[in-house]
């Protein structure tokens, strides 16, 4: 007897692959049929070497950004749902996508799939690509039989995340470019303004006021050295981003930013908004509680919260529950732990973690826009002093020189 390759339908709506042996491609489908399932595809696969996948090496090295994702998932759940076979659907999607990394990983998730492995399996050999969290959403909806629905919370939950992390990033991003900006103009005042004035105060001769002399001093440095401040700043900034990306560099970055004055309170908020609403996610799909906080942990963007929730996976490895280890945590807010335990007593511990996350995605709303408005008029302020040091320090020989005409 041959063996054959399967794709079909269980009676739950469930899409099973595997191996069937029988005399001949009918056969199997008959033998598929009797077994309560609806053959979409079968396919011999004796004496056949293993089709090679289509997707390159340099497929599953390539990443795509959030958006493109978001978009391909919403579509997989809509042509699922639909009733599209899994091996059509994605052969479907496999060239619609801008992305050429995505399109090449589709291809290959397509040829898997062919050979009778499962989905979530498949995409799991695109890492940057598809997740942990994304594979381990897939495989419980594959178990659970709900695949289309738990793409649906899939899109929605990138969607969201997408849109806050957005939020954060420019609230982070605003006061960098309003410094740029201000070192622009009193690096151009300094190099080119300044030198003109220091002429005019050689042909009026007499002493410069002591104001007057630290800043022709600063403008002589930087039209001297420009070229080793600029060079030390972008040094420094790229010294300072690799360290942050060593484990040890990022621990400490990570304690720093999340005690600062204005962006700390954000940086927890937002952790906690990541961290709630993945948990939420997983634990709603069928993911069990040490797996989706282990996921969850990943999600959060600042080591010290990370750190948190892992502690707390370990407790509840020992039998206690989860607002136990929470409730210790410096950066965890109390109202979240008490809110996780009325969760654990009632039952419904992932709808009220859906609560929190909503929460706290409008209270990240809020901070961005206060820490918006505290930002612009002081740096607005920081600007003005500048300038306005600047300024007078090259009128103040003048201003010495009238005085002393008028006398």
């Amino acid at each position: 007897m041959a063996k054959y390759l399967f794709e079909a339908k269980a009676a739950n709506g469930k899409d099973l692959r595997g191996e069937i042996e029988a005399l001949s491609e009918t056969e199997a489908r008959v033998k598929l049929r009797a077994q309560k399932m609806v053959p979409i595809r079968v396919v011999s696969g004796e004496g056949k070497a293993a089709p090679k996948a289509t997707a390159s090496a340099a497929a599953k090295r390539g990443s795509i950004n959030a958006k493109d994702l978001q978009i391909f998932t919403r579509q997989l759940s809509t042509l699922l749902a639909s009733g599209i076979p899994i091996m059509q659907s994605i052969d479907t999607l496999s060239s619609g996508s801008k992305s050429a990394n995505l399109n090449a990983a589709l291809k290959g998730v397509s040829s898997d799939i062919s050979r009778g492995k499962r989905l979530g399996d498949s995409m799991a050999e695109y890492p940057r690509i598809f997740n942990r969290f994304y594979v381990n959403m897939i495989r419980a909806g594959e178990e659970s039989g709900n695949l289309d629905s738990i793409l649906t919370r899939l899109a929605i939950y990138i969607e969201k995340s997408v849109k806050i992390q957005g939020k954060v990033k420019g609230a982070m991003i605003y006061p960098a470019v309003i410094i740029f900006v201000a070192m622009t103009i009193v690096t151009g005042l300094m190099i080119f303004v300044i030198p003109k004035f220091q002429g005019l105060f050689s042909s009026m001769g007499g002493e410069l006021p002591a104001l007057t002399q630290y800043v022709i001093a600063t403008s002589h440095f930087f039209g001297n050295y420009w070229y080793y401040i600029f060079g030390g700043l972008f040094g420094g900034a790229f010294a300072l981003k690799q360290y942050v990306e060593t484990p040890a560099g990022k621990k400490v970055f990570d304690s720093v930013m999340i005690d600062l004055p204005l962006f700390g309170n954000l940086i927890q908020k937002n952790g906690v908004a990541r961290f709630t609403r993945t948990l939420s996610t997983l634990l709603s799909s069928g993911v069990g509680i040490l797996e989706a906080l282990d996921i969850a942990s990943k999600t959060v963007g600042n080591n010290v919260l990370e750190q948190a929730i892992l502690r707390a996976r370990n407790a509840i490895t020992e039998g206690k529950s989860l607002t136990v280890p929470l409730a210790k945590e410096k950066y965890m807010p109390q109202m979240v732990v008490q809110m996780i335990g009325v969760g654990e007593q009632t039952g419904n511990l992932d709808q009220m973690l859906g609560k929190i996350a909503d929460f706290y995605e409008d209270e990240v709303d809020i901070a961005v826009g206060a820490l918006t408005q505290i930002i612009e008029p002081l740096l607005m302020v920081f600007i003005g002093i500048i300038v306005a040091i600047i300024v007078i320090a090259m009128y103040l020989p003048i201003f010495n020189m009238a005085g002393q005409v008028g006398k």
